[in-house]
């Protein structure tokens, strides 16, 4: 379920669902200079699946740091990531976040779980508004670390 005054917009190319959680994005800039024909910030939609092939797209998200862009095929809708690798992987991004990558269920300071899929960025600097998660603050602050 989509938190409260969080957007979820997805765009489909009949095999491919794009998804993407603006309050996630940290502006890393990975979607729009990888695959600019489909990433365009200054176009509306900004999002064009129809300008790329599916394989292409789907590598493209798979660079997102934050987990802001995600995906999954229209005919796997209720397998999804079920052909994802179980192993985790953990990395510290030099003055950044720290990246997950894999399928987690984080326990929230209020008990609840939220699950994430793929790659989830959490804060390291202590500055973010969207904590646990990075909302890239840590550019803003120059955090080192």
């Amino acid at each position: 379920m989509m938190e409260k005054g969080k957007i979820k917009k997805e765009y489909s190319n009949g095999e491919v669902v794009v998804t993407w959680e603006p309050h996630k994005c940290i502006h890393s800039e990975n979607c729009f200079k990888g695959l600019p024909a489909v990433f365009n910030p200054n176009q509306k939609p900004w999002i064009k699946v129809e300008a790329s092939n599916t394989d292409e797209i789907v590598e493209q998200i798979k660079k997102c740091p934050s987990g802001a862009l995600g995906y999954y095929f229209e005919n796997e809708i209720e397998n999804e990531d079920k052909d994802e690798k179980s192993e985790l992987l953990v990395e510290v991004i030099s003055s950044g976040p720290l990246m997950v990558y894999g399928k987690i269920q984080v326990k929230m300071a209020d008990g609840s779980t939220k699950p994430q899929y793929k790659v989830t960025a959490f804060c390291r600097c202590g500055s973010s508004e969207n904590k646990p998660f990075c909302d890239g603050t840590h550019k803003k602050i120059a955090f080192k670390g």
